[in-house]
């Protein structure tokens, strides 16, 4: 798995975890929905740090606890 797949991964858990819509995760962290969407889908493959800063503060969790999930170990190098 890449980074970029745990990160859509992950923000796909968070919102079932907390019975939340995408929609309702980008309004509540004042993210346009097109931004999320691109992130959890092949458009965007570098999801920057502010736009998952600004869902971790909609989901009121920290950066640290976004990343700290069994998704991140083990990902594939990025550089080839």
């Amino acid at each position: 798995m890449t980074a970029k797949q745990a990160v859509a991964k992950r923000i796909i858990e968070l919102c079932a975890e907390r019975g939340i819509a995408v929609n309702a995760l980008a309004n509540l962290s004042g993210v346009s929905p097109s931004t999320v969407y691109s992130m959890l889908n092949e458009k965007s493959k570098n999801p920057g740090v502010i736009s998952l800063q600004k869902l971790c503060d909609g989901l009121e969790i920290s950066l640290r606890t976004f990343f700290d999930s069994p998704l991140f170990e083990g990902l594939e190098q990025e550089i080839k």
